[in-house]
């Protein structure tokens, strides 16, 4: 059955040519040759402030890209969320457009009787993230964080399930060129199933 899927492309560098940007056109490679629908958000395409308030975050947002994020969102039976480790967590261009995909109750929102309305229930997820150390280390050692809190504080909080995760570790150094194959491989097989 054809889906409709949402990749949300957390890479901060606008210039492009990166390892999350191959990565998100093989699956909408696999994904397209198998007939599903495939939207592209780069998050480093837009120009967002900082939210730095409540009235900000519960206000609509009123920028043309974010309106396009939410359509995109809101029209996915399935998203992808792609983006490099930095820092121990996800880009800040990353972090501040999903701030903004929230807005107005997008994501999540509160009726006047106290109870939490899940905005994007229904829908699947593959969080897929790249880094330099080994993703068993990132695994054991850091307990996958960041990976832990997209997954539990954002997207199982607003009803998304499953939620499934690829992490790719070491994507430098000498035998990347043999590993980075393999993982665009696995990308366009995850797009072809939609999973």
């Amino acid at each position: 059955m054809a889906r409709r899927i949402a990749i949300i492309q957390g890479h901060p560098d606008p210039d492009g040519g990166h390892f999350c940007n191959a990565l998100a056109e093989a699956y909408r490679d696999g994904a397209e040759a198998a007939g599903h629908a495939v939207d592209i958000v780069e998050t480093s395409r837009l120009d967002l402030p900082y939210l730095r308030n409540m009235a900000e975050w519960e206000a609509p947002p009123e920028d043309e890209g974010v309106l396009g994020m939410q359509r995109i969102v809101g029209a996915a039976d399935h998203l992808v969320i792609i983006y490099p480790l930095w820092l121990g967590d996800m880009p800040a261009v990353l972090k501040s457009a999903l701030e903004h995909l929230s807005r107005g109750g997008f994501v999540l929102s509160v009726d006047e009787g106290g109870h939490w309305r899940a905005g994007l229930r229904g829908k699947s997820a593959r969080v897929v993230v790249t880094m330099g150390m080994p993703s068993l280390v990132y695994r054991l050692f850091f307990l996958s964080h960041s990976l832990k809190s997209l997954e539990r504080n954002i997207l199982k909080f607003a009803g998304v399930k499953p939620v499934r995760t690829t992490l790719m570790g070491q994507v430098e150094g000498e035998a990347r060129a043999t590993r980075r194959e393999g993982w665009l491989a696995q990308m366009r097989r995850l797009g072809r199933d939609a999973a």
